[in-house]
């Protein structure tokens, strides 16, 4: 299934030029445009998926081993720390298009601070009502 309005889908399936390093029957990794680290690339499935809940289970399991082989690739090639692997649901999540994709944003010693938060606080209590709430919807 592909959505012939979705720019991923045209970049993912060579419609729209793209700096590829990487390439398979079911992704296609590309170098990001606005990149937040040099090296930042995004896996873009080739079909269409809106976001990780509508993702087809086989190219779910196919996701995490390549963002690891790129990741090792990066580490090799540029010479970066470690990488990150983010991966955006829904707008207030920061997810700004809607084809399935993730980041792999690599980390470079003394660069800038990138996908982190402060620890909040939470009572037992809290975690017992939340965990409950999870749950009865699973």
């Amino acid at each position: 299934m592909r959505d012939d309005n979705c720019i991923f889908c045209k970049i993912a399936n060579g419609e729209i030029p793209s700096e590829t390093i990487y390439e398979d029957e079911t992704f296609r990794v590309i170098l990001d445009l606005g990149p937040a680290s040099k090296g930042h690339a995004l896996i873009l499935p080739k079909q269409h998926y809106s976001d990780i809940c509508e993702l087809d289970e086989d190219v779910a399991a196919k996701v995490l081993p390549l963002a690891a082989k790129i990741g090792t690739a990066m580490k090799k090639s540029l010479n970066c720390a470690g990488f990150n692997v983010v991966q955006n649901n829904g707008v207030e999540a920061g997810q700004t298009v809607f084809h399935f994709h993730v980041h792999i944003i690599p980390r470079y010693e003394k660069g800038p601070v990138m996908v982190s938060w402060v620890p909040g606080e939470v009572s037992p209590e809290e975690l017992t009502e939340t965990g409950a709430a999870i749950r009865s919807t699973l």
